[in-house]
């Protein structure tokens, strides 16, 4: 049916199939001659029972039917009863047991492979290709006409049938062993099977030869007579004899295809490959009859879709695969009561992906999505009855969610509808299908998935299935929900979607209570949270729907708030991970989008959008993390609280650009935002070092150490850097005493001052005194930096220094050291004076190395004479005040006696 690079590809296939089927032949025939073996060794001492069948699709040994299966090389006789022990045995029968058993075959060497099996295998995959080619031939060179072609074809394929028939028939009747891998009869039948089948098809659909009837019942003769080939013959035949089926229409081909007559056919070979598979219990050859089924789907998927015959052929195998393949279902091979078994699952939810190929590539023709929702409604039926298919629940919600969100991103007609929701009586037909026939899906596929899931519950002894049913309940309605939202509301507000969502809510909620009555089913806990988080996540998409774009993160964030009260009242473990992730999910929206409302944020100060878009989520985590830490302390809390930080911090950062920047949130940042930031973030961290002390929370502990660190890094290149006003910033710091270097650097200096403290006693000596290092060095800035406004006006940048300046310099520094002295001294503080130690060592070098070379005449000589005054003053105050010695009484004179 098919021209062009197909030819290679099914070439390259049939020799892989033949490799592997040949394998399997091989291991048959050694497994035979093990069993003779021992069945002449061990026939005198143990009967040999033939094994019951398989319960499940395990992988049955390769041996035919007939033949019973061996025994293991380990097995031992039954030792005989304690009374027959006594009197000894016959000779020959002591004779016949001490016998040893055979050696193992050596290995066959090169030349033995190479004329006993080689050349087998070689010659039986010439011979079905032979046949295929010179079909082709024929065809393209005109050298008979297409009724002897056909003539021809069934001759040879009568020949290598009965070829097949009677090198078995010889080999069962002599004594000689077959040899291992190379099955002759087997290869012979196995290619006179697939020239079989060609021919038939061909005569059908490319000649016009034969009815559809007469095709049908011919090929149905074919697949029936494989099947009864393949019992006798093992699953060398059965390998090839599948791969051969499935390639024949690619390589006898026809420039115009016939679906129809295509897709009759792979039913037919379907059949006959399930019901073998069934039969021997071959979980291989029924994975690799659905792999090349669903293959063939794909095949005729061209803008000319014939989405009949496509329906067709997934329905067919969709239905052969349920009675056949399915565990504890119909024909089915059975299984434990409560056992997920993936070939039963993966086997429907490979005909769900078929179907939603189809659905797409026909761009949802309503045929194509009758035959869809056909399939999925009798997944979950089969599921229903038999629970070994239950994984295919997880395909079917995958492909309903798929579908209908490729039909909400394919077309989006900008009239049909307004903010409000849906205009009344405007239904304008969607692009390539209708609005109607999708509203019907849905509410078929959201009813269908959450009655079934909640009605699952009690009837399986095993915890997983309920799971499995509970979650396809809850997440398929509220996956259709926001599909249909985005489609038909353009992700705008609508107040019937949000009626819905609410109704969502309402029916999960009320599944929710009843479960929680119920008695004590395994997998009842896990599916009461999971309907208990459709509620709370159908509620939150209610909020989402009835308000503005910016609410959603509010809303989210009441829904963690929410969720966590829940946990209280309800104490099921899940709820309290629910609310963490309704938490990440508020941090995720954050994250692609930090203005909440894009540009909507507005331009008043404080009172805008950032303040309710971080300021209720931060509000509603400290909430959440309060009622979670009445219970435990675990991840789920861990990460509420981290949110909680994480969104106060972004509130303030936010906030003070908002501020600095006048509502432009994309500008370069300034020193009066820089200063903003350290002041709040030195506040947070002070708040969150006395607030672990009484939680003794590892994330407050971590989150005060993370405030300071950013507080540290905006300090040292934003302030003391980058708007450094007398390095590279041009700012106008403003007034003489009340201006920016006030905020930039003495408040900064005060609340630095009150960390250290803060921390004192409850975190390393080296902490503490880094951060009143810190704290020093911007109060000495400040001093340095308001002598520097006072000389040359709100723009520090420009001008020189003179010389009563750098005097002055000096004279604020030592006096600035005199006051943190007498601070340390009225406070008995050992940090204060060692401060103070600093700032005047600091100054004893200006002026040595500064003062000493630029200042001049009366400037440099009162410099030095201050400096030593107060040196010497320092030195009496420690010498009588701070480490006065008492001086030692004069001795008593000795009087005499």
């Amino acid at each position: 049916m098919f021209d062009g690079p197909f030819d290679v590809f099914a070439l390259i296939i049939a020799i892989a199939a033949f490799l592997v089927a040949i394998k399997a032949s091989s291991q048959a025939a050694e497994l035979r001659r093990r069993l003779s073996s021992l069945e002449e060794t061990f026939d005198a001492q143990r009967r040999v029972q033939p094994p019951p069948l398989t319960p499940t699709w395990e992988q049955a040994p390769a041996t035919a039917a007939a033949e019973p299966p061996p025994l293991a090389p380990e097995a031992e006789p039954a030792p005989p009863p304690a009374t027959e022990a006594a009197s000894p045995p016959p000779l020959e029968t002591s004779t016949e047991a001490a016998a040893p058993p055979p050696l193992p075959a050596s290995a066959p060497g090169f030349e033995e492979r190479l004329g006993t099996r080689w050349v087998v295998w070689i010659g039986g995959l010439a011979l079905a290709l032979g046949g295929f080619f010179m079909v082709r031939y024929s065809i393209e060179a005109g050298l008979v006409g297409p009724g002897v072609r056909v003539f021809l074809g069934g001759l040879f394929a009568l020949a290598l049938l009965g070829a097949g028939e009677w090198t078995r028939r010889k080999e069962s009747i002599s004594t000689i062993q077959a040899l291992p891998i190379a099955n002759i009869p087997a290869i012979l039948t196995a290619a006179g099977t697939a020239v079989a089948f060609a021919t038939i098809y061909a005569a059908y659909a490319l000649y016009g030869f034969l009815v559809p009837a007469t095709a049908f019942v011919l090929l149905g003769l074919v697949a029936l007579g494989t099947l009864a080939a393949a019992l006798l013959h093992g699953p060398a035949l059965a390998g090839l004899g599948v791969v051969g089926a499935f390639v024949t229409p690619v390589l006898v081909s026809s420039g115009k295809p016939d679906y129809w007559a295509l897709y009759i056919y792979l039913a037919i070979v379907t059949a006959a490959s399930f019901g073998l598979a069934r039969i021997r219990l071959w979980r291989w050859l029924a994975v690799t009859t659905i792999v090349f089924a669903v293959l063939w789907t794909f095949m005729g998927l061209k803008p000319e879709l014939q989405v009949a015959p496509h329906a067709f052929h997934v329905i067919a195998g969709f239905t052969l695969a349920s009675l056949l393949v399915v565990c504890g279902f119909m024909f089915g091979p059975t299984i434990e009561d409560g056992e997920i078994e993936p070939v039963s699952s993966s086997s429907l939810g490979a005909y769900l992906f078929a179907a939603m190929i189809i659905v797409l590539s026909s761009a949802h023709a309503d045929l194509a999505l009758i035959a869809f929702t056909l399939l999925v409604g009798a997944t979950l039926l089969v599921a229903w009855r038999g629970p070994a298919a239950t994984g295919a629940l997880g395909a079917a919600a995958a492909t309903v969610f798929i579908v209908f969100a490729e039909w909400a991103v394919r077309a989006n007609p900008d009239m049909l509808v307004l903010p409000g929701g849906p205009l009344p009586g405007v239904g304008p037909a969607a692009i390539d299908s209708s609005v109607t026939l999708h509203l019907v899906m849905a509410a078929v596929f959201a009813a269908g998935f959450g009655i079934a899931g909640f009605l699952a519950q009690g009837r399986s002894n095993s915890a997983v299935i309920p799971v499995v049913w509970s979650a396809a309940g809850v997440a398929t309605p509220i996956a259709i929900l926001v599909a249909l939202y985005a489609r038909i509301a353009h992700l705008d507000r609508s107040i019937p979607f949000a009626i819905l969502a609410v109704l969502l809510a309402a029916a999960f909620g009320a599944a929710t209570e009843s479960l929680t009555r119920r008695e004590t089913r395994p997998g009842i806990m896990i599916s009461t949270a999971l309907f208990a988080t459709g509620t709370l996540g159908a509620l939150a998409l209610a909020l989402t729907f009835a308000l503005e774009k910016g609410w959603l993160t509010i809303a989210l964030a009441l829904m963690s708030l929410g969720t966590a009260w829940i946990s209280m009242q309800r104490p099921i473990p899940f709820l309290r991970w629910l609310a963490a992730i309704f938490a990440g999910i508020v941090t995720a929206r954050i994250a692609y989008d930090p203005r909440i409302v894009g540009d909507a944020v507005g331009t008043t100060p404080i009172l805008n959008w950032l303040l309710w878009g971080y300021g209720l989520p931060a509000a509603s985590f400290w909430g959440a993390s309060i009622f979670l830490r009445r219970r435990a302390d675990d991840p789920p809390l861990r990460m509420i609280e981290t949110a909680a930080i994480l969104f106060t911090a972004l509130l303030a950062f936010m906030e003070i650009r908002h501020f600095a920047t006048g509502g432009d949130m994309i500008s370069p940042p300034s020193l009066l935002e820089f200063a903003l930031q350290v002041c709040v973030t030195l506040a947070m961290a002070i708040g969150l070092e006395r607030l672990r002390l009484r939680s003794h929370s590892i994330v407050h502990n971590v989150g005060a150490i993370a405030l300071s660190a950013i507080a540290a890094l905006i300090s040292v290149f934003g302030l003391l850097i980058l708007e450094n006003p007398l390095l590279f910033s041009s700012v106008n710091v403003g007034g003489l005493v009340f201006n920016l270097l006030l905020l930039g650097y003495a408040l900064p200096a005060m609340l630095m001052l009150l960390l250290s403290y803060a921390v004192a006693g409850h975190r390393p000596v080296a902490y503490a005194n880094t951060i009143a290092g810190g704290a020093l060095a911007f109060a000495l800035t400040y001093v340095t930096l308001e002598i520097r406004r006072f000389y040359h006006g709100p723009v520090l940048l420009y001008g020189g220094t003179t010389g009563a300046e750098q005097y002055t310099y000096s004279i604020g520094w030592l006096a600035f050291g005199v006051v943190l002295l007498g601070v340390g001294v009225l406070v008995n503080s050992e940090r204060a004076r060692l401060a103070s130690a600093a700032v005047i060592a600091l100054t004893i070098l200006k002026a040595f190395v500064i003062d000493v070379w630029t200042l001049t005449g009366v400037y440099r000589a009162l410099s030095f004479m201050c400096l030593g005054v107060v040196l010497v003053a320092i030195g009496w105050l420690y010498q009588r005040i701070l480490f006065r010695r008492q001086a030692a009484p004069p001795p008593v004179p000795q009087t005499g006696s």
